[in-house]
């Protein structure tokens, strides 16, 4: 399954065939921004990325779009997201004390499995129109056609139906919160830091022009973008934990021994947070990326050896989906930042940075701010 994601969905061939897909969403989250302005309301930040996004992995995953527009039903699934990330995150007893977990003490076990109900039915509805409609779709076959045409590997083991609904899931979660979560704190950031947001508005105008919109081909000559997606990684990881890691035999890491069979969480969040490795860690400063900056030198791939800056992991067992990731949020950061101008409501001059737990941490008060477009008509068509 791993090589089958690298090579269909996630690796640098797939990541350009499917650059239509990703452009065409964008171009719709602008629109989406665009008529909120119109009617005089504020944009909540965090629903309208999560639907963005899940269209963007239900068009590559199952060929279609999840939801029309942000509304009822994408709000269901964002709270089920939300559910599904504050619940797997909570201490529970019953993972200290195995002989107890039975009892359900706190009600966890019982309100994640009401979650996996209401997304295994949401699975269920995608899948099975997936399977009713594989004839008539048009176009390239997507990444579900592709896995269902490899269902038996070269060594004879076969990929289920469950199997491809399982994998549908994490796909799901992994490529929806995660990423908003990352791009709703840089924003907010920038909103506390307008000097930040208004340097790379200069930066954007100057690289792009007000004529049309940010592409994802823009990025590798806008470094002050790139800076601030690092520094928003660097204080806000989308994954403050990571994922569970479990030893297999005896080890050392970074002087450390860490004893077989042991469970390993990699506590990412304070990683980056380190005064003894960043100075001023607290201060949102994308300057630190820049040339001449402490962390010029970290790549935040994991791939430099350093482990100052990890906010995918490194090594062999680092994020599989870490080059989408990064993508999505200079991209989304970009094009919040390059076609509006933002400003908070009327009254709510302080923005509440406090965190909600979950495996993601997003924002305890979700953001929402005023987005004004600032190009010329033209690069809005």
């Amino acid at each position: 399954m791993r090589k089958l994601c690298s090579l269909h969905l996630l690796g640098g061939k797939a990541l350009a065939d499917w650059a239509p897909t990703r452009r065409a969403e964008y171009r719709r989250l602008v629109d989406a921004l665009r008529r909120l302005h119109d009617a005089g309301q504020p944009v909540p930040i965090f629903d309208l990325l999560i639907c963005t996004l899940a269209n963007v992995v239900g068009t590559i995953v199952i060929g279609g779009r999840v939801f029309d527009n942000h509304g009822d039903e994408s709000n269901k699934f964002k709270d089920m997201l939300s559910d599904l990330l504050t619940g797997g995150a909570q201490f529970n007893v019953g993972d200290f004390f195995p002989s107890i977990a039975w009892m359900d003490l706190q009600g966890i076990q019982a309100k994640m499995l009401g979650v996996h109900k209401r997304f295994d039915a949401l699975l269920t509805r995608l899948f099975e129109e997936h399977q009713r409609t594989r004839g008539s779709r048009r176009g390239a076959p997507d990444f579900v056609d592709k896995v269902m045409a490899n269902k038996v590997s070269e060594d004879g083991a076969t990929i289920s139906d469950v199997n491809v609904r399982a994998l549908i899931c994490d796909l799901f979660t992994a490529g929806t919160d995660t990423s908003s979560v990352v791009v709703e704190w840089t924003l907010a950031e920038m909103l506390k830091n307008p000097s930040i947001l208004r340097r790379l508005q200069a930066e954007t105008e100057e690289v792009v022009g007000r004529d049309r919109l940010l592409e994802e081909s823009d990025i590798p000559n806008l470094p002050y973008l790139q800076a601030v997606c690092k520094e928003g990684l660097r204080l806000h990881p989308s994954t403050p934990l990571m994922l569970p890691h479990f030893s297999h035999e005896d080890s050392e890491v970074a002087g450390f021994f860490i004893p077989k069979h042991t469970r390993l969480l990699v506590n990412v969040w304070a990683i980056g947070r380190d005064p003894a490795v960043w100075e001023n860690p607290l201060a949102f400063d994308p300057d630190r990326f820049l040339p001449g900056g402490k962390g010029e030198r970290y790549d935040p791939l994991g791939s430099d050896g350093n482990f100052g800056f990890i906010p995918f992991g490194a090594g062999r067992r680092s994020c599989v989906g870490k080059l989408v990731g990064m993508l999505y949020v200079q991209c989304l950061v970009g094009t919040l930042a390059h076609a509006f101008d933002w400003e908070l409501p009327e009254g709510e001059e302080e923005i509440d940075m406090e965190a909600k737990p979950g495996l993601a941490l997003p924002k305890a008060v979700p953001l929402k701010a005023f987005a004004r477009p600032r190009l010329s008509p033209a690069a809005y068509v």
